[in-house]
């Protein structure tokens, strides 16, 4: 290579600035809604909300996660066998600027709580449908902007796209609930809505810039489920492996990357038990913070709702932290599976941490809600070991051509995360419809995970 082409593997892609644009109002506007839902949908009847009890809320919080992560496989399948990423991101969108139109509208629909449940359902239903769809298309079409010889700036781009992600989440998790105090659920509720057609038009605005990864319609390629059910149903000779069933119909390249499926996803078979706990900062966590007592920081009022930005802006200081700082000097010992094995044992000590305030609360103790910031700090230091790590895992051992599916199994321990939620929320109820804001709740959870930590260890 000679030396002039030197300075353009040493610099991102142009076009990476739409993309990691369009990704922080796109997360402004998901976790923006998410900052209010749990409080609208336990909130009282008179003053806007739809007065259900904290088990409702955390199942209906946590079964429309498992929708939006499920759906990555639709969109995985969408664009890499027909339309390609491009195409499903740009409308697929607009599927998620509905949904979040209809939560907006839900104050101008009669029937009372009945119709404002409905709205509910449907937004959600349209909002699961569309940032589920995009989910694993907006990573992976980032990666296909580096060349192969820019490989090595692939973990400071997700680095950087994960940043932009709490960038965005971080706002929004202020300005929100203000906006919800100030003016009502419609107007928070639509202002998420504003943000997502922004999102969308950004990411438009780098259409003629963009590297495109045809789908596999037209490179009559097979993929991945083609292949695996071809050797599954295919007639299998004795002493041959599982894949030769399928040589007889699909060419090496295409069994090659089949295979390079099944050890990704051996791995994130025990990542689920981490979202269970993750995804419950917007629902468990805040129906904590709402019987703590609110405190004012720099003038501003920080209650449950608001203590959501705590996650997003400590990801903001220990993402460059833990890349440019911490991970060099760890050498070997930061390699990806051990650094997600550290943060499995990082998040089940921060449920001990969120039992122990629980149980001061159920004493009667009058607890400011900023200790919270404590197990959120460890919980953050754990998502950046396990989230960002697993970026850049799945779309380094992916082959080309799978990256998309392989981006949607990761997105579905997501699901499977969430589900366990509602799964132990439903078995484990106590009629009170609190259990699931309890010390022996999380300290289930904590022990749960301090298990599934010790597993994970070993495969690392």
């Amino acid at each position: 290579m000679n030396t002039s082409a030197q300075p353009e593997t040493r610099r991102w892609p142009p076009q990476i600035k739409f993309i990691v644009g369009n990704e922080a109002c796109e997360r402004f506007s998901y976790y923006g809604m998410r900052s209010i839902l749990a409080g609208y949908i336990t909130g009282a009847v008179l003053k806007g909300g739809l007065g259900q009890d904290a088990d409702t809320s955390t199942e209906i919080i946590h079964l429309f996660v498992f929708a939006n992560y499920f759906m990555p496989l639709f969109g995985a399948w969408l664009s890499d066998k027909f339309i390609g990423r491009y195409r499903t991101i740009l409308w697929v969108s607009l599927f998620y600027c509905a949904g979040h139109g209809v939560l907006a509208c839900s104050d101008f629909v009669g029937g009372g709580v009945h119709g404002k449940l409905t709205c509910l359902f449907i937004g959600l239903a349209l909002i699961a449908f569309g940032s589920g769809g995009i989910k694993p298309c907006v990573s992976a079409f980032m990666g296909d902007q580096f060349k192969p010889e820019q490989s090595h700036l692939l973990q400071k781009a997700y680095g950087a796209f994960y940043w932009a992600i709490n960038f965005g989440s971080f706002f929004s998790f202020l300005v929100i609930p203000w906006i919800k105090d100030h003016h009502g659920y419609s107007l928070a509720f639509g202002v998420p809505g504003i943000l997502m057609a922004i999102a969308t038009f950004i990411f438009w605005l780098g259409t003629k810039h963009y590297v495109r990864v045809p789908p596999s319609r037209e490179t009559k390629t097979a993929g991945f489920f083609k292949v695996f059910f071809g050797a599954l149903l295919g007639k299998r000779e004795a002493g041959k492996s599982f894949w030769d069933a399928a040589r007889n119909r699909f060419s090496e390249s295409e069994i090659d990357a089949a295979k390079s499926v099944p050890p990704i996803l051996f791995v994130f078979a025990l990542v689920p038990i981490f979202w269970s706990l993750f995804d419950q900062t917007n629902s468990t966590w805040v129906l904590q913070g709402q019987k703590m007592v609110p405190a004012k920081f720099l003038g501003l009022d920080i209650g449950a709702e608001q203590m959501q930005s705590m996650n997003p802006l400590i990801v903001m200081l220990l993402v460059p932290l833990f890349t440019l700082g911490i991970y060099p000097r760890l050498g070997r010992f930061a390699s990806p599976l051990k650094r997600m094995a550290y943060g499995m044992f990082l998040a089940a000590g921060s449920y001990l941490i969120v039992a122990a305030l629980q149980k001061q609360i159920e004493a009667g103790a009058q607890l400011s809600v900023l200790w919270q910031t404590a197990p959120y700090l460890v919980l953050t230091a754990a998502e950046v070991l396990i989230s960002t790590t697993g970026l850049e895992f799945a779309f380094r051992e992916a082959a080309p051509e799978l990256k998309s599916i392989i981006m949607s199994f990761w997105l579905l321990t997501v699901a499977f995360g969430d589900l366990l939620v509602a799964a132990i929320t439903k078995i484990f109820a106590n009629g009170t419809g609190e259990s699931s804001v309890s010390t022996n709740r999380f300290l289930l959870y904590a022990g749960l995970t301090f298990i599934v930590a010790i597993l994970f260890s070993l495969i690392a």
